[in-house]
């Protein structure tokens, strides 16, 4: 399904669970290390610099939300960029504050009717899918691999996609999926925001994530 999008804005740096969307539109969450392009990737998917990069890793010290409209649709959907985890310019205090950013997004997706701990049923809950992003030049590492078996409790649609895919050598592409599968179970859906590939892929998930409830 080719990418047409009617709009795309930055909506809010969320902090605190006050500042998550409360309109009941999708979200679809994305989760990586804090240097795997997540807002590269946003901005090639939706075609417009709607998201701020920077060379540095650890700049996002918040939850970037960002309101999508596919063509064609009135509905629209949120992309919810959470911190990136694995490397803070802050140290261990400004880590422990990407994790509870982090945290304090989940949990606010959890069953307010019952005070559920756990996370809510997709039909309970705005969240509809998690993306969690990793570098196709390094799969396999141990944080990532964590995050896999975190998100995979959620209960909740989830897709692995290995960005920078346009970095690899035709060896290191053939090697990729069988190093995920040892890593994480699974295969990847690998992407480039340079050459656009998988972006098409990527896009037909989450149309499907955010009709879907």
């Amino acid at each position: 399904m080719p990418r047409s999008i009617t709009s795309a804005e930055f909506v809010i740096s969320a902090v605190w669970p006050r500042d998550f969307p409360v309109d009941g539109r999708p979200e679809i969450a994305l989760v990586g290390r804090s240097n795997v392009g997540k807002s590269t990737l946003i901005n090639a998917l939706v075609r417009k610099d709607v998201a701020r990069t920077s060379a540095t890793p650890g700049k996002t010290r918040q939850a970037n939300i960002y309101r999508v409209t596919p063509a064609g649709t009135p509905a629209s959907f949120y992309l919810v960029d959470l911190p990136g985890y694995g490397h803070a310019g802050g140290g261990d205090k400004a880590r422990q504050e990407f994790s509870a950013i982090t945290a304090h997004y989940f949990t606010s997706r959890t069953d307010r009717s019952t005070g559920a701990s756990v996370p809510a049923a997709p039909s309970l809950s705005s969240l509809s899918a998690v993306v969690l992003a990793i570098d196709a030049r390094h799969p396999g590492m141990a944080s990532d691999a964590d995050a896999c078996r975190w998100l995979h409790t959620l209960g909740l649609p989830f897709l692995l996609v290995a960005t920078k895919v346009d970095k690899l050598s035709q060896s290191e592409k053939s090697k990729l999926t069988q190093a995920c599968l040892r890593a994480f179970g699974e295969s990847p859906l690998t992407v480039s925001a340079v050459t656009g590939e998988g972006l098409d892929e990527l896009w037909r998930r989450m149309r499907e994530w955010a009709t879907v409830r």
